[in-house]
């Protein structure tokens, strides 16, 4: 009962922080440079004022400002959020066509970095006056301070021009015509170089937070009171200092998860991978603003859906934990 009220009273926070989203963006792409109709005018060939005036009367771009609000978040009510003009496709449909895609990428690389990151935290926090602790702590600020795109092009030219080890871009082979199982581990072989590219940034993160976090709980009474007793260090390690140090890691993966979803922009372009990041991007270029604005409150939709999980899992992670009144 306690976990279903938490969840209807996130939800309808949640509504209200999408619809002031909503609006946000909708002034903010407003104010952007550009005209749709001048882009596709000039693309057509044709440039004169009559065959523009026809393009804004037929997207709505002629109506006053609250009208095209009031159109838009109406739409929004109803799940139309409206028409791609240069993909000539509603962008509901290019979204839920391109989804897939980014969840698998940002899913198998937040799993990985979150992994990774206790893992190797644990064993710096075990091993904090040892070399080896040292060396994990400064692999883990490389890795954080080395902009992605960067990692993403070397990675590219290491294991797919060097060595050809792994595919350079792409979901699955083209042309290959792969099915069933076939075609699962063709797309996961296509997802090792872009996944482990987006997880080893959030990876650092982690791995300096647990290592933190497991250093101060390691100070706390009750792991005295273990050692006191006798028992293992490596009991003591994963009963009492990791699970307590675990909280903070909870919050942050929390954070993180939505941050992804930016994250992938840049990495789905250099990997050419079919997720709306990519489609963001291309969309920016093309001035197509109605795309952007779907793409815009998907990710919003996605940040909001994972700080609810985020406060489920902290629930469960912690019972001490009550539902404020």
């Amino acid at each position: 009962m306690l976990y279903a009220r938490l969840i209807v009273m996130r939800l309808l926070k949640a509504v209200v922080v999408l619809f002031l989203i909503v609006i946000f963006n909708f002034f903010l792409i407003q104010m952007a440079p550009g005209d749709p109709a001048a882009i596709l005018a000039g693309e057509a060939g044709a440039t004169d004022e009559e065959f523009l005036r026809q393009l804004r009367e037929r997207f709505g771009l002629d109506q006053p400002i609250y009208v095209q609000l009031w159109r838009y978040v109406s739409g929004i009510a109803m799940l139309d959020f409206g028409w791609s003009y240069r993909q000539g496709m509603p962008v509901l449909d290019l979204i839920l066509a391109r989804l897939p895609a980014t969840l698998l990428l940002t899913g198998t690389a937040f799993v990985l970095s979150l992994a990774l990151g206790i893992v190797a935290g644990s064993m710096a926090a075990a091993r904090v006056k040892k070399p080896s602790g040292s060396i994990i702590m400064a692999l883990a600020l490389l890795f954080y301070a080395t902009p992605l795109f960067w990692v993403a092009l070397m990675a590219v030219v290491l294991f797919s021009v060097f060595l050809g080890w792994l595919p350079a871009y792409g979901m699955y082979t083209v042309g290959a015509g792969h099915t069933g199982f076939a075609l699962v581990l063709d797309v996961a072989k296509h997802l090792i170089l872009p996944a482990t590219t987006l997880a080893l940034f959030f990876m650092a993160i982690y791995t300096r937070m647990t290592r933190a976090s497991m250093l101060e709980a390691s100070q706390q009474d009750y792991v005295k009171t273990a050692r006191a007793k006798g028992l293992a260090p490596g009991v003591i390690q994963r009963r009492h200092i990791l699970r307590n140090a675990l909280l903070p890691i909870i919050t942050l993966a929390g954070l993180q998860a939505g941050q992804m979803v930016g994250g992938a922009i840049l990495t789905e372009t250099v990997f050419a991978w079919p997720g709306i990041g990519r489609l963001m991007f291309e969309a920016l270029q093309q001035r197509d603003y109605n795309l952007l604005l779907g793409i815009f409150f998907f990710s919003a939709a996605l940040v909001i859906v994972f700080n609810i999980i985020t406060d489920l899992v902290y629930r469960l992670a912690d019972p001490r934990i009550k539902e404020a009144s």
